[in-house]
């Protein structure tokens, strides 16, 4: 694929949701008790999180994604057209199309409860033959039956992939997600999906193993940073101290913040870096509202610590 052949940067390929937040929870929920949050909001979450901080830095940006005609539809809708996304990307259909989450957020982590009514997504070939992206952006681990055939198809088009893991129940001992991975070019998961994915009881370790499928393995740590293993060497990244206000989209932003390097042709320390000074922009604000354009990017990749390397 030549470069006269994209028609856009980066296509976000998942499903939207409309994300109900409580926040600065006293104490964790528990069965029988009630908890006050000492703050909520309402917000256009899922896919439309990493679609939006890419959309922020300057990225030309696609979002595949499909609309009811349902209240929580029609509120990210809304959203996404108020932040100026491409719009080519999405399907509507007839009846309701609810994608929701609860997040349940203190300043460590967030718990989550959602519901989806089911919908087949359009197909990822058609897609990346209709938008010829440079890199294609998976929100979640994707597995099964034809799943890697596609991503192999995918990756011979010219299109690199970028693939997230949320908390998918599987590990790599589940059918296709060894061939899956293999077929991905960074896989970008969290220190406990990590460990449930691989066994291993350290993110160094997590990250070894999932080295030896991907050709770029990210591993976010929270406020311990990130780390980045590829054939040249494994870096790490503190995280950027800041007042957490809420993580839930922390995650899709520190993609975002990667992605962005890989198309300003970035090597492997700046474009971690550039991942945690997005995803800790975004901690500072609920969803993905803290993430930030280009030009705070450079204040934020003034904060980012020293890079280890070894």
């Amino acid at each position: 694929m030549g470069i006269a052949d994209v028609r856009c940067e980066v296509l976000v390929a998942g499903a939207y949701f409309a994300d109900l937040i409580f926040r600065d929870l006293p104490r964790a929920p528990a069965a029988g008790r009630e908890t006050f949050a000492g703050g909520f909001e309402m917000l256009p979450g899922g896919a439309f999180n990493p679609a939006v901080a890419l959309h922020r830095l300057g990225n030309d940006v696609v979002w595949a994604t499909d609309f009811g005609e349902d209240e929580f539809s029609r509120y990210v809708l809304a959203g996404a057209r108020a932040a100026g996304l491409d719009e080519s990307g999405f399907r509507y259909h007839q009846g309701p199309l609810r994608s929701v989450t609860v997040a349940l957020s203190d300043a460590g982590d967030r718990a989550m409860v959602s519901f989806q009514d089911p919908m087949t997504p359009r197909p990822l070939h058609e897609l990346v033959r209709v938008y010829r992206p440079k890199v294609l952006v998976l929100p979640e681990l994707r597995h099964g039956p034809g799943v890697a055939e596609t991503l192999r198809v995918v990756r011979d088009s010219g299109t690199s992939i970028f693939m997230d893991c949320q908390d998918v129940p599987v590990t790599l001992e589940t059918a296709t997600v060894r061939e899956v991975l293999s077929h991905v070019d960074v896989f970008a998961p969290n220190l406990d999906e990590a460990r449930r994915l691989t066994g291993a009881a350290t993110a160094d370790d997590a990250a070894t193993l999932l080295g030896e499928l991907v050709d770029t393995v990210l591993i976010k740590r929270g406020e311990q940073g990130a780390l980045a293993l590829r054939a040249e060497g494994r870096f790490a990244v503190p995280a950027v101290p800041v007042r957490v206000v809420d993580t839930t989209g922390s995650g899709d932003c520190f993609n975002a913040g990667f992605v962005h390097g890989i198309l300003a042709d970035w090597d492997l320390p700046r474009c971690l870096a550039a991942a945690v000074a997005c995803g800790s922009a975004a901690a500072t604000s609920p969803g993905s509202g803290g993430a930030p354009d280009a030009e705070q990017l450079s204040a934020w990749l003034a904060k980012v610590g020293p890079i280890s390397s070894s």
